[in-house]
């Protein structure tokens, strides 16, 4: 290889460590990042319960920060205009999982207002448990939630079949016909009652931000050592080349 086809290759190789050590400092930030929100939501989730945020609050508020803070909440539900979650439940804390429904009640405060209550998951074989409930006035505690965001894959909601696909607050008021409602859901801890059966919060979270880290810093140094060997073997066949190659007028 020509000389400036060698030092193409170096100029190459040296951006593509640059790139992976840049992706792979990317991938430390990224886990300081994940390691103090888990902190953060663990702090929140299992802290006392403090009241709701009144509805004179609501439009002030950010989802970081209220997201999974342990709250409590007093009103009436109303179970005629509850609505059902989808959800394959792996790994529940209760005695239930498998396919089923988490259970969207309206939970009316004295003020006029509500709040949308994730009362906790019914298996599609015991739909009928979702209607059955506390009646009159009664305080909840669980954890604020922000609207679930949607993706590709997310099946579309089907209202009219009483379906949901994501907990998000603003579709499920709509359906239910709620006015004056919370951005938020709360979902509610375990009760007394096995159905629905709350206290289903998933509060761990993918953390592989470490191996990833040490994954783009690997492949840096592989791509380093593999130009390395590469620059060193062009150096020695180019000085074997000197050698071999007959000097003019020898």
């Amino acid at each position: 290889m020509s000389r400036s086809g060698l030092i193409a290759a170096a100029a190459a190789s040296l951006a593509g460590v640059v790139l992976l050590t840049g992706l792979g400092i990317w991938q430390l930030k990224r886990l300081a990042w994940k390691e103090a929100l888990i902190a953060q939501v663990e702090a929140r989730a299992h802290a006392a319960p403090v009241d709701a945020p009144p509805p004179s609050a609501w439009a002030q508020l950010k989802p970081e920060n209220y997201e999974y803070r342990h709250v409590r909440i007093s009103g009436v539900y109303d179970y005629t205009h509850q609505e059902l979650i989808f959800r394959g439940l792996e790994t529940p804390r209760g005695s239930y999982g498998g396919v089923g429904y988490f259970v969207a009640t309206p939970l009316w405060l004295a003020s006029g207002e509500s709040v949308i209550v994730n009362r906790g998951f019914v298996p599609d074989t015991m739909k009928a448990e979702a209607d059955k409930g506390p009646r009159g006035e009664v305080t909840v505690t669980g954890l604020m939630r922000a609207s679930e965001r949607r993706n590709l894959f997310t099946p579309a909601d089907d209202p009219a079949k009483g379906v949901f696909y994501t907990q998000d607050a603003e579709a499920l008021a709509r359906a239910m016909g709620l006015a004056a409602h919370a951005p938020f859901v709360i979902e509610a801890d375990a009760g007394r009652d096995p159905l629905p059966e709350g206290g289903e919060t998933r509060l761990s979270f993918p953390n592989n931000h470490l191996s990833y880290a040490f994954t783009w810093f690997g492949l840096a140094i592989a791509l380093a050592g593999v130009f390395g060997t590469f620059a060193w073997g062009q150096v020695r066949a180019n000085e074997a080349d000197k050698v071999m190659t007959p000097q003019s007028g020898s």
